[in-house]
């Protein structure tokens, strides 16, 4: 087995990496970089070629799918059935704990959940922090630098005073990501950021000011923008047209209807699928048990996977955890 050690002063690491990758037998190479307070880092290769991956995915107008997985075999079969990305969904994972969402979990939770995901299985992970589990600029900035530690290629952060539904103040809002963006360059790794406007999926200001805010938060450093459920695919047009970052889609209630290629012809960079898979397992789950107790027989069940091609999706999953460093 060839193994590769570089030292290494500065990040600009693309085609370095990409060169020790091609030269490479396995993906185990190590590397060391120095911090501006001279501490030693190590982190595999692995992971800093995959967050730079997570980043060159978002492209206008060629949108992939942010598949969100709400546990360590959910992200396991959306691997296995193609996924390019995950996402941790944090209503996903109010729903195992049989709690509400909004504020309700704390930052500790959230981060074990997404470390579940990271260590299930080889993609990039891009966390749902919520508001960064506190309100001061300084708590999201502590935030995403526990984040980074998770082995998180990304996150979003909200401008919503959870457990409210009340934004943030514009310029608090705007001081809060800015503090994100600040947190993030001294981490001396690629970490994508996505900053979220959630007033008109909460009812609380409309999509002009939603596109104030995101404009601010692309000024202030943010990588990608998403603003959830916009009232009409022509707004959400607007959006990619009015904010110079790239944009997430949200999967939901009205924009069911539309195509991949729909969002592509609008600039959409990113499509999120949110809480859905982990809502329509749930209205399975329902609607068989349901059918159970109403007909008195077990008929429901009988075209379910079975637990060998279960386990079978699950085994073909390398997850990051088994990687030899």
């Amino acid at each position: 087995m060839i193994q590769w050690r570089e030292c290494i002063t500065t990040w600009e690491l693309n085609g370095a990496l990409k060169r020790i990758l091609k030269e490479s037998e396995q993906w185990n190479v190590m590397l060391v970089t120095y911090t501006l307070y001279h501490v030693v880092l190590v982190q595999s290769v692995f992971s800093i070629i995959q967050c730079m991956t997570f980043r060159e995915m978002h492209q206008p107008g060629n949108p992939f799918i942010l598949a969100n997985a709400w546990d360590s075999g959910s992200a396991k079969i959306l691997a296995a059935s193609g996924a390019k990305a995950i996402g941790s969904t944090s209503a996903g994972f109010a729903m195992t704990l049989g709690v509400k969402d909004m504020g309700q979990i704390i930052r500790e939770q959230t981060l074990n959940y997404a470390q579940q995901l990271v260590n299930a299985t080889s993609l990039p992970v891009s966390g749902d922090l919520e508001n960064g589990y506190g309100h001061c600029p300084s708590d999201v900035a502590e935030t995403i630098l526990f984040s980074s530690k998770f082995g998180l290629a990304g996150a979003s952060i909200e401008d919503t005073q959870l457990p409210s539904l009340e934004p943030y103040p514009f310029t608090l809002a705007v001081e809060r990501i800015e503090a994100a963006v600040d947190s993030i360059h001294h981490l001396n790794q690629d970490f994508v950021l996505t900053a979220r406007a959630d007033g008109i999926m909460n009812q609380k200001y409309d999509c002009d000011e939603a596109i104030r805010r995101l404009q601010a938060f692309a000024a202030v450093g943010a990588d990608v923008v998403y603003a959830p459920c916009p009232p009409s695919l022509d707004e959400l047009a607007r959006i990619c047209r009015e904010v110079d970052a790239p944009v997430n889609a949200l999967i939901s209630e009205d924009f069911i209807q539309y195509s991949i290629d729909d969002f592509s012809q609008i600039g959409v960079a990113r499509i999120s699928l949110g809480s859905s898979l982990a809502r329509a397992t749930y209205t399975t789950i329902l609607k068989r048990i349901q059918e159970i107790y109403s007909k008195g027989n077990f008929g429901c069940l009988q075209d379910t996977m079975s637990y060998t091609e279960i386990e079978k999706m699950f085994q073909q999953i390398e997850g990051s955890d088994k990687r030899t460093l």
